[in-house]
């Protein structure tokens, strides 16, 4: 038995058989009639109140866009082989030189500098990219433990609300829930980076 399923049989059983039906109100805004060009540039203007950077492209851009993210979040003298990318990420999209992740032990991954994934879903109300452990977002280990995390986003994967995300998502699949670089902040305010995750965060905007 799992440690949830112990938790929730434990609920069941103070429960009783006679359970209260709940009746959980679904009055909240459920869709986003924004246009796409304008849940766009909501999305643009979350993540940048976040700190993270974002570059915008043409479809036939999308390389050169990842150079010069990483030429964001590394500095202009990056190297390829310090870049691991997800392995369902496109061919066209990755900088000559660097290395796929192969599955190798998680702590190898720390030595890499930065990480090239794509997202499941992004959300422009919340500012939210959503990573669900595929082949083309990789899996967490791969955007948590380098420095910097460059994420390509295609204006299709753009939804306006989290209840227009969440029916797009394997409900049992690994999610991690990007809204800016790792950041913390003390009990005297004092933020600090890079705690949790990467320190830095380039978005890629396709379209």
């Amino acid at each position: 038995m799992s440690a949830r399923e112990d938790v929730l049989g434990r609920i069941r059983t103070a429960l009783g058989e006679r359970r209260p039906d709940v009746v959980v109100p679904r009055d909240y805004r459920a869709t986003d009639d924004r246009p796409a060009a304008q849940r766009l540039d909501v999305l643009v203007d979350r993540l940048e109140d976040y700190k993270a950077s974002v570059l915008r492209c043409g479809p036939d851009e999308v390389a050169a866009t990842v150079a010069a993210a990483l030429d964001t979040g590394l500095g202009a003298g990056w190297q390829p082989a310090s870049v691991v990318v997800a392995p369902g990420v496109p061919a066209g999209w990755r900088p000559e030189g660097t290395s796929e992740d192969d599955g190798r032990p998680a702590v190898d991954l720390a030595a890499f500098a930065a990480t090239l994934t794509g997202v499941a879903v992004a959300i422009a109300e919340t500012g939210t990219l959503v990573l669900d452990g595929g082949p083309l977002s990789g899996r967490r280990a791969v955007s948590l433990l380098p420095d910097c995390l460059v994420c390509v986003v295609e204006t299709g994967q753009v939804v306006g609300s989290v209840p227009e995300a969440l029916p797009r998502l394997d409900p049992n699949a690994p999610l991690t829930m990007v809204s800016g670089p790792s950041a913390t902040s003390d009990i005297e305010l004092q933020r600090v980076e890079g705690v949790h995750g990467p320190r830095t965060l380039v978005v890629v905007l396709v379209g």
